[in-house]
């Protein structure tokens, strides 16, 4: 089974910014959608950001748009989550993630796009800590 591996996580003070990677191990990861998930201690993991295997047109939660930019480089099978302007609400375990059953990520409104269920490869976690 392939391995996801994040890293860039840390204490950053709010306000700031972080960059989040995610090295894949296997280069057929290049095919699938991807995904940014993250949790904080007794919460359900939430959707962040997703984008397909092209690159076009990424999606993002309500919580992050216009703060956070999903990206990836398939050449060097990495995913990236840069993050700007953060906020203590962003404290969380991130998760990134990749999916085999969806084939695209698409703007219209799909609730599996969003959903942890529909990503079926996840990395390990990178904690992320925003303090005032």
């Amino acid at each position: 089974q392939g391995r996801l591996v994040e890293s860039g996580g840390g204490l950053v003070q709010a306000g700031g910014s972080l960059t989040l990677s995610c090295v894949a191990s296997d280069r057929t990861f290049s095919s699938h959608p991807m995904g940014w998930f993250r949790q904080a201690p007794g919460t359900e993991r939430e959707f962040v950001a997703a984008i397909s295997p092209s690159g076009f047109r990424p999606i993002y939660s309500d919580s992050v748009k216009g703060r956070f930019t999903i990206s990836r480089d398939n050449g060097k099978n990495t995913l990236y989550l840069q993050m700007n302007d953060l906020r203590l609400d962003d404290t969380a375990a991130y998760f990134c993630a990749a999916s085999q059953s969806l084939t695209r990520i698409t703007k219209l409104m799909d609730p599996a796009q969003e959903a942890p269920s529909g990503y079926e490869y996840w990395g390990q976690g990178t904690q992320v800590t925003v303090s005032s």
